[in-house]
């Protein structure tokens, strides 16, 4: 399945804080999980599924799989300052460092890019614009690898399409399954 993810829900099952869960969002026969996280305040493209092997594998970085989000951040970002963008970063975690940056829209005020990266790190988005500089004002999340989010609205979920399964399962086929905990 996917999930458009709003604001204001934690990916997971069940929390016991109380808070809105994306669980609470889709109805299936069959328990579904999320596939990696998206913070509270993120939005957007999260896909769920029962399929346990296939997910370790969507989210493992031996397979690369483009995440693209759009971001809008704090302050100005220049045409000219782009080169920076795409050279990338040192984070505390490592380097970090997207596979494509496009610059939407720029004003005073706020600014808005499309940032695609392979790794799903924790914050990894966030941590790399602040260490640019500019502080995520608000972040979607709009494709998952062969999966796009479209016109789907928020908070409401669709079945994957055959061609969309098929994609994924061929973008993680290639060699052995990588052991847990290893790259």
């Amino acid at each position: 399945m996917l999930l458009n993810k709003p604001r204001g829900y934690v990916t997971t099952l069940s929390d016991p804080q109380g808070r809105p869960v994306v669980a609470d969002l889709v109805t299936s026969d069959v328990r579904l999980y999320p596939v990696g996280r998206l913070d509270w305040d993120v939005e957007g493209a999260l896909l769920l599924t029962n399929d346990g092997p296939l997910t370790h594998r969507l989210l493992h970085p031996r397979y690369a799989l483009p995440r693209i989000y759009e971001a809008s951040v704090e302050g100005p970002v220049a045409r000219a300052a782009l080169a920076r963008w795409r050279r990338g970063v040192a984070l505390d975690d490592g380097p970090a460092r997207p596979l494509a940056v496009e610059l939407l829209d720029t004003g005073p005020r706020e600014s808005r890019v499309r940032l695609t990266f392979a790794e799903g790190r924790k914050h990894e988005v966030k941590r790399y614009c602040e260490a640019l500089g500019h502080r995520v004002v608000r972040l979607r999340r709009t494709e998952f690898g062969a999966v796009a989010l479209g016109a789907l609205p928020p908070g409401a979920s669709r079945p994957l399409t055959a061609s969309e399964v098929r994609a994924l399962r061929a973008a993680v086929a290639d060699g052995p399954p990588p052991r847990r905990g290893g790259r």
